[in-house]
């Protein structure tokens, strides 16, 4: 019996797509200001274009939805919800790149706009150190608006959903008095307010390191949301040490967990000073650092501090899902490239902006694989998996085992049909990865650092954009609409 309610679907995505329409306002209004100024037209229209149609299907969307008393979102309509509304902004979010002067083909603009959106930062443009100023602004403002939107989503739909791993927060949290956030408005308005202070600091802080006002906006956003849009093909490798390492600040902040950074002090200690996720995440980055750091040192013989600065800075990008980069880590031979790959399947913490299999995934399977050793030696031993020193249930290490079954599969699938459209093993694979985890760039002659997505085949463009969604989703957050069981009681 179909019992799917898709009215309260309809009507909250109408409202998103107004915020969205709202966005688009900005990027319209700084480009019409300066076209008068210079004398000429600029992409405001593109935008304002965009802008309209965003506003009219939204209003579209409430009004023909709207009705008695409040809808109700249950379970399978918030998985509904969740798909729809990503699918819905990157849509109409690709209007302004369609419309403006660089004329992007469909399969581009939406291929661009997907990429923001879900903070991976792969882009088919070139030139863009000669970019409209608007479409520089727009790219970044969708690398921010995507990372506030899974943050948001991932402290408060998705555990819920029992699928996005911050059940073990919540677990955390049991007692009322150590809860972080009791309520959604809560947790949604604090994680806003901590996202939009970090972004202004970062801006103030990327000014003062030389950089333009248009350049410090887009590179705070995209630092911040780990969506790795630059205003310039080198992406940081056109920029001085200080803007470099104020970047590396907002990327490690953006892939920390934001559910912690609003939690509230408990005797005189802040909760992220003791939270094992952080100290895996920092533990990581550096082993991943010092491990390249040593080879750029002893085999490519680059001097101490160069080989930990560019080291560490590729690193953190990688690592943090950005994907910005200094120079071509592709060219610094096998070994690189491996820890590369290895990091594209790593990602940031829980809650955070970063995309990925998450820090926290990878510490509950290595605390299960302990267990399962310390049983085979002592096989009457009672042993419990922990998590900050509390008990993880079986329900979170179900929900662990399945998400990265569902994301390696999803990885294979993606790498086999990259394939069929004429790519070669290393683009595939390292592309797929990219993709899913939301990475930016892959490895190659094609689709590396400091090259763009511009030249595969449409079909290959599509399927990317399908992969980056699936990654920022979480994987089953899709994969269940695809069950029959969903669509029926």
């Amino acid at each position: 019996m179909f019992l799917l309610d898709i009215r309260p679907v309809l009507y909250i995505n109408g409202f998103l797509l107004l915020i969205l329409a709202l966005a688009m306002g900005l990027p319209a209004v700084a480009d019409l200001a300066v076209g008068l100024r210079a004398g000429g037209q600029g992409e405001w229209p593109a935008f304002a274009a965009g802008a309209f149609c965003s506003a009219l299907a939204g209003l579209a969307l409430i009004l023909a939805n709207q009705g008695k008393g409040e809808p109700a979102l249950h379970t399978r309509e918030a998985f509904l919800l969740t798909v729809t509304s990503w699918i819905l902004v990157s849509l109409l979010g690709a209007v302004p790149f369609a419309l403006c002067s660089l004329k992007m083909s469909p399969t581009d603009a939406v291929f661009e706009a997907v990429s923001g959106l879900t903070t991976t930062g792969a882009t088919v443009l070139h030139g863009l150190d000669h970019a409209p100023r608007a479409v520089l602004m727009w790219r970044a403002m969708l690398n921010w608006l995507g990372g506030v939107a899974i943050i948001v989503t991932a402290v408060t739909l998705l555990p819920a959903l029992r699928i996005g791993g911050m059940q073990l927060f919540r677990m955390e949290s049991s007692d009322k008095a150590d809860r972080v956030k009791p309520r959604f408005s809560q947790v949604a308005w604090g994680v806003l307010g901590v996202y939009s202070l970090f972004t202004f600091i970062l801006v103030g802080a990327l000014l003062t390191a030389g950089m333009t006002p248009l350049q410090a906006v887009c590179h705070a956003m995209s630092s911040l949301s780990t969506g790795g849009f630059s205003t310039s093909d080198q992406s940081l490798g056109s920029f001085g040490d200080g803007a470099r390492w104020i970047c590396v600040i907002g990327m490690i902040i953006g892939g920390g967990s934001f559910h912690l950074y609003v939690a509230p002090w408990k005797r005189g200690q802040w909760a992220i000073f003791k939270d094992s996720q952080i100290r895996w995440y920092l533990m990581t980055m550096l082993f991943f650092a010092l491990s390249l750091t040593f080879w750029n040192w002893a085999v490519r013989n680059m001097g101490a501090y160069e080989a930990f600065r560019t080291s560490f800075f590729n690193v953190v990008a990688v690592l943090t899902t950005t994907g910005y980069h200094t120079n071509d880590y592709d060219s610094w031979g096998g070994f690189a490239e491996i820890v590369f790959f290895m990091m594209a399947f790593v990602g940031g913490c829980t809650g955070s902006a970063a995309g990925g299999i998450k820090i926290f995934r990878y510490e509950v399977l290595f605390a299960m694989v302990r267990v399962h050793a310390r049983r085979l030696l002592h096989p009457h031993g009672v042993f419990v998996i922990r998590f900050n020193d509390m008990p993880v249930s079986d329900l979170v290490l179900r929900s662990v085992l399945t998400f990265v079954m569902f994301y390696f599969f999803s990885f294979a699938g993606l790498s086999v049909l990259l394939t069929m459209t004429g790519l070669d093993d290393m683009t595939s694979l390292s592309a797929a990865a990219a993709a899913l985890g939301n990475v930016g760039p892959g490895l190659g002659k094609i689709v590396g650092p400091g090259h763009d997505y511009g030249s595969l085949t449409n079909a290959a463009k599509w399927l990317l954009s399908g992969g980056m969604m699936l990654g920022r989703l979480e994987v089953a957050t899709v994969m269940i609409l695809f069950f029959p069981g969903f669509w029926r009681e």
